[in-house]
């Protein structure tokens, strides 16, 4: 009210101490002490309440508008956008698409007392983690990548789940890539480890779960197995030996917990920004992950590498091509021809043999659907695309010549039998 001013009980004690020394009755350089002040702050507290008595002790902002509040119209704006537009976006989001989206600058403190105080809860509690044994990062980009795949409803409740694949650098936290398909499988982690080698080259190692595409995770032993001391890989266990790459399995979840986190993270914004964004599809996804998303969430998350050289190996294009593929061992008919299943490839006749009957040859399909076949290094035929499919593991029952009839169990691959594990080292020579 006009004509009247708020004080404090500090203020009151001491306009009391202060009359007493314009009274005579306390000396100023006793009452700076009992003021809590220096003796120059004294004697202005002293001339103040002399001249404007109690008043003259009160704050001189006291009463007015601080000059850098936000205006109610803000507020109001804010909350409106955060209940029609932005509804599930956590606190710190939020304010980053405020800033970026709508020219709203704000600290995240004040847009989290606006939101509590309007009754607006926070998205998901935030819990205190687990303590457990941290494994210090590797110095250098390049020398581990973990990789996973997250089943999740990534476009909204309503639509069917799909698989969001990532791998994540282990020194710096950095999304070296990412795309969404139908589910976890050998196909979506030879198309993850694509984008990786075209990005940024090979890495020296990736750490992993020991899904069926990645690790065999059956105790069968084929004669050949036996013979060679070690089990034919997956595809893409194949594919990471012949270019080099130490495939790590964790026994745990928590042992891979960089790529896990980011995928809480993931999962916290990336279904947010895909509702505003209007995405729906796992085409439309992949192109705007490789538009500007990728880049613009390392840039908020990743941190700088011990050391800044990478350890990635350069790779070519052709090679890539090559190399990441399905890879089938066959044996060529007496009619020059490769069976896979109800494929039926033709092989020409070679420039120093006229026939390849009954030799053991490589068969791949390449990630855009084309087949090749292989000789010792060489490429002795062609075939177009067909239909990428995962390829299936099954066991079937043969006899054996022996009088007791007993039957050994042999791993099939699409008819045929798989790829062995690669001999010496992968040449990088173009």
């Amino acid at each position: 009210m006009e004509g009247h001013i708020m004080v404090s009980r500090k203020e009151i004690h001491r306009a009391h101490v202060l009359k007493q020394v314009l009274e005579g009755q306390l000396a100023l350089n006793a009452a700076a002490p009992i003021l809590g002040v220096s003796y120059r702050q004294a004697k202005r507290l002293k001339k103040a309440f002399a001249e404007a008595d109690l008043a003259g002790l009160a704050h001189g902002n006291r009463g007015r508008t601080p000059p850098n509040v936000l205006p109610g119209s803000l507020k109001a704006t804010v909350l409106e956008l955060r209940e029609q537009k932005y509804f599930d976006f956590n606190d710190c989001h939020f304010t980053e698409k405020l800033s970026e989206k709508e020219g709203i600058t704000l600290s995240r403190e004040t847009l989290r007392q606006w939101l509590r105080n309007s009754g607006i809860t926070p998205k998901r509690k935030r819990r205190p983690p687990r303590h457990r044994s941290r494994r210090p990062r590797k110095e250098q980009r390049g020398l581990m990548l973990q990789w996973d795949g997250s089943p999740h409803r990534w476009f909204g409740p309503e639509r069917p789940p799909c698989c969001l694949m990532a791998a994540v650098d282990d020194a710096t936290g950095d999304l070296e890539a990412a795309r969404f398909v139908p589910a976890e499988s050998s196909l979506g982690y030879l198309q993850l480890l694509q984008m990786i080698l075209k990005r940024h080259g090979i890495p020296m190692s990736i750490y992993h779960d020991r899904h069926s595409s990645l690790v065999r995770n059956d105790t069968y032993w084929s004669l050949e197995e036996q013979l060679q001391g070690v089990q034919y890989p997956t595809h893409v266990g194949r594919v990471l030996a012949e270019l080099g790459i130490e495939a790590i399995p964790a026994n745990s979840a928590q042992a891979k917990g960089r790529v896990e986190n980011r995928f809480k993270t993931l999962q916290d914004r990336l279904i947010a920004e895909m509702r505003l964004e209007g995405i729906t599809t796992i085409e439309q996804a992949n192109r705007w992950l490789e538009d500007g998303f990728i880049e613009h969430y390392n840039q908020r998350f990743a941190i700088a590498p011990a050391q800044p050289k990478s350890a990635y190996v350069p790779i070519s294009k052709a090679q890539i091509e090559h190399v990441v593929s399905f890879a089938y061992e066959a044996t060529v008919g007496n009619d020059n021809a490769v069976r896979l299943g109800g494929l039926i490839i033709d092989i020409p006749p070679g420039k120093n043999r006229f026939s390849y009957a009954g030799k053991k040859v490589l068969v791949r399909q390449h990630l855009d659907g084309t087949w090749s076949v292989w000789w010792q290094n060489e490429k002795i035929a062609d075939h177009g695309p067909t239909l990428l499919k995962e390829p299936v593991r099954s066991w079937k029952r043969r006899s054996t010549p022996s009088a007791s009839k007993t039957k050994e169990m042999t791993q099939v691959y699409i008819a045929s039998k798989p790829a062995p594990p690669p001999k010496g080292t992968f040449s990088l020579c173009t």
